[in-house]
């Protein structure tokens, strides 16, 4: 699983592992260590609303995801779901999952063999 945060975006992509393990058990985690604390993102299955959800507790990302939007995720071609969360302010919250796709050019240095067959053949 990665995470991606930049200003009001939260973008989180999973592998093909991921995928089947999320839309069977309904939860998966991540934990970077620094020593001293911890940083966790973690997907869970549910929510308040029919949309994806997102909050941050106690160091810990949470990524809410409607049951409806993954039934049958892990067995279909449906890349991901994104929601713009309204936030008190006015402002809003960016959230985006998605299957975590190959890239073709290869200048990844991470292990991709659980990755999705990138459709588009290029990398961004």
């Amino acid at each position: 699983m990665k995470i991606r945060i930049k200003g009001n975006s939260l973008r989180i992509r999973i592998s093909k592992t991921e995928v089947d393990d999320f839309c069977t058990n309904g939860h998966i985690e991540e934990k970077t260590d620094f020593g001293t604390t911890s940083f966790a993102y973690k997907l869970l299955l549910g929510g308040n609303t029919d949309n994806l959800d997102a909050d941050f507790r106690d160091g810990v990302v949470t990524m809410y995801v409607p049951a409806e939007l993954v039934k049958d995720w892990n067995t279909n071609e449906t890349v991901g779901f994104s929601y713009n969360k309204p936030l008190a302010d006015g402002e809003q919250l960016f959230l985006l999952l998605e299957k975590d796709f190959k890239c073709i050019d290869n200048t990844m240095m991470e292990d991709q063999s659980d990755n999705f067959d990138n459709p588009l053949h290029t990398c961004s």
